[in-house]
């Protein structure tokens, strides 16, 4: 029996048909578009339809869609219906580098989970999460090219933790918007890259460029009061500190960063 892992867009509904087919490009999910009483493909998993048209449609799984759906909910029951059709089917993971990187799971054409890692280097905690999730499975990370420094760090963790690991070229992957949003959407379009697989750790290697940066952000950060040294901008890149307390540490050891001392108290007059 051929496994059902199509959704079928079945309606005459134009104003349906265009917000329905909005959502399954976006998500990208394999789908066939039809009209109430042609015949559904044995590939389709689900089919979504307007509710005057469900009673018209055999199928085992017809949602039908009112005005006002919940989009999360309806993503979710397509992705249920989409779910792995093997235990053994390969889950690739894309990480979106950067201070908290995002990621995307998928399991073949399904986002199964997606969201923001705290660190460059939980990456490791989460692939080990992951490796005990799916036992039976392989798992592949596929990690962008942007942001070397937390890149390096990400891969580095992983690597460590013995996982499968690839570089993606990540141009074009980051659309426009807020930042978190944005994360997981990069980090779904690297999972559906092909990359150049990475075998060693990296080593360390910054530019003069990402310190010079650091220092930049520092002097913004501290409404130019403080430029964080090389060292504590090197410290920053591998990740044992955050660019505040570079900063905090800065101006804890120069007294001079600490401002004009208050006035002490007024002399007796003789």
């Amino acid at each position: 029996m051929v496994a059902r892992r199509s959704v079928a867009l079945v309606t005459r509904d134009p104003s349906l048909y265009h917000e329905l087919a909005g959502l399954l490009r976006d998500r990208r999910w394999p789908t066939v578009s039809l009209f109430p009483g042609d015949r559904i493909p044995e590939s389709v998993a689900i089919v979504l339809t307007s509710p005057a048209e469900a009673p018209s449609i055999a199928h085992s799984n017809v949602i039908a869609v009112s005005e006002g759906i919940d989009r999360r909910a309806l993503g979710a029951a397509v992705e249920h219906a989409l779910g792995p059709s093997s235990a053994e089917e390969e889950i690739v993971v894309g990480i979106d580098p950067g201070p908290r990187p995002g990621y995307a799971i998928l399991a073949g054409a399904s986002v199964i989970g997606q969201g923001n890692l705290d660190s460059p280097e939980a990456a490791g905690v989460f692939a080990k999460h992951l490796r005990h999730r799916f036992e039976t499975r392989r798992v592949v990370f596929r990690v962008g090219t942007g942001d070397p420094p937390a890149r390096n760090r990400i891969v580095n963790a992983l690597l460590a933790h013995q996982r499968t690991v690839e570089l993606v070229d990540e141009q074009g992957t980051t659309p426009r918007g807020r930042r978190r949003p944005r994360d997981a959407a990069a980090a779904r379009e690297i999972a559906r890259g092909r990359g150049l697989v990475v075998r060693e750790p990296i080593p360390e290697s910054y530019t003069p460029g990402e310190i010079a940066n650091l220092q930049r952000l520092s002097r913004e950060g501290s409404d130019g009061r403080v430029t964080i040294s090389r060292t504590s901008a090197h410290r920053v890149l591998r990740g044992e500190i955050t660019l505040a307390e570079a900063v905090i540490e800065t101006i804890e050891r120069n007294p001079a960063y600490r401002g004009p001392r208050p006035p002490g108290p007024p002399r007796e007059s003789l």
